[in-house]
C-alpha cells in the first residue's frame, strides 16, 4: 500500500505554535514568580479601600452610591497597571540576552511580545474577577446582567490588550528595568487618576475637566460603569472600543517594528 506523504503545515500554523510556547513560558514565569501576580491585586484592593472608606464620605456622586461609582474606576486602573508588566518582561529579557538566543531559532520574532501580552490579558483577567469578589464584600451592588457583564469583560480585555502593546513599546526603548518602571508609572499614574475613575469630572477645573472627559481611560471607565450601575451610556461604548483597538493596532505595528530593528541591530 502506498504511503501518502503528510502536508507540510503552513506558516500560519507555525506562528500561532511559537505563540503559545512563547506564552507559556510566561505563564510558567508568573507561576514561579508569585510577587507580580500578588502585586496587580493588592495595590488596587488598597486603591479600593482607600477612596471607599477614607475620601468615599467627601465626594458625591448624585444618582449613584459612591462605591458603585468607585468601581468600575478601580477595575480600569487595575488592568492599567497590570499591562505594564509587559514592559518590565521585555526588557528583561533583551538585557538578560534571551532575546539574543531566539535570534538563532526558527521562530517568528514577534512571538516574544505576543508571550507577555497575552500573559497580561490572563493575569488581569484573574485580577478583575478578584476584584469584583473584593467590590461585592465592601458594598459595590452591580445591576448588570449576565450578558453585560460579557460586554464589560470584553472591554476590559481589549483595553487591556491595548494597553500591554503600549507598554512593549516602552520596554523595547528603555535600558534597565528600573527606568521603565517609572516610565510606566509616569504614563498610566496620570491616565488613571485625570479621569473619571474616582470623582465626577464636573468637579475638575475646566482644561483639566477637558483632557478628562475626552481621554481614552474616561471612555473605558464610562462604558464599563453604565453597564454595571445602569447609568446611561451615551457614545462611551463606541468611543472606548474605538480608542482601545485604535492604541492596539498602532502599537502593535510599533512594537514589532522597534522589536525587529532592536534585535537585527543587535
Amino acid at each position: 500500500m502506498k504511503r501518502v506523504k503528510p502536508e507540510p503545515r503552513s506558516k500560519i500554523y507555525w506562528a500561532l505554535s511559537d505563540f503559545a510556547v512563547l506564552t507559556k513560558r510566561s505563564m510558567v514565569y508568573i507561576v514561579r514568580n508569585m510577587d507580580q501576580a500578588l502585586s496587580t491585586v493588592f495595590m488596587p484592593i488598597m486603591f479600593l479601600m482607600l477612596f471607599r472608606y477614607v475620601f468615599g464620605g467627601a465626594i458625591e456622586t448624585p444618582g449613584v452610591s459612591y462605591v458603585d461609582f468607585l468601581f468600575a474606576g478601580i477595575l480600569v486602573q487595575t488592568a492599567a497597571f497590570g499591562a505594564t508588566y509587559t514592559a518590565i518582561g521585555v526588557t528583561t529579557d533583551i538585557r538578560r540576552g534571551i532575546v539574543d538566543r531566539f535570534k538563532s531559532l526558527p521562530m517568528v520574532s514577534s512571538a516574544v511580545l505576543v508571550g507577555h501580552t497575552v500573559t497580561d490579558l490572563v493575569r488581569n483577567t484573574i485580577s478583575a474577577v478578584i476584584m469584583v469578589l473584593v467590590g461585592l464584600l465592601v458594598g459595590f451592588r452591580p445591576e448588570a446582567n449576565a450578558f453585560e457583564w460579557l460586554l464589560v469583560l470584553g472591554i476590559l480585555m481589549v483595553f487591556t490588550f491595548a494597553i500591554s502593546w503600549l507598554s512593549a513599546i516602552m520596554g523595547l526603548l528603555s535600558k534597565t528595568v528600573e527606568g521603565v518602571q517609572w516610565m510606566t508609572f509616569v504614563f498610566v499614574f496620570p491616565v488613571t487618576f485625570i479621569s473619571s475613575a474616582f470623582v465626577p469630572t464636573a468637579s475638575m477645573p475646566s482644561a483639566l475637566r477637558a483632557f478628562a472627559e475626552n481621554q481614552p481611560v474616561t471612555h473605558v471607565i464610562e462604558a464599563i460603569r453604565s453597564l454595571t450601575v445602569g447609568t446611561p451610556m451615551g457614545s462611551h461604548g463606541w468611543l472606548a472600543l474605538a480608542w482601545s483597538l485604535a492604541i492596539l493596532i498602532v502599537s502593535y505595528l510599533a512594537a514589532v517594528y522597534i522589536f525587529k530593528r532592536k534585535t537585527t541591530a543587535n
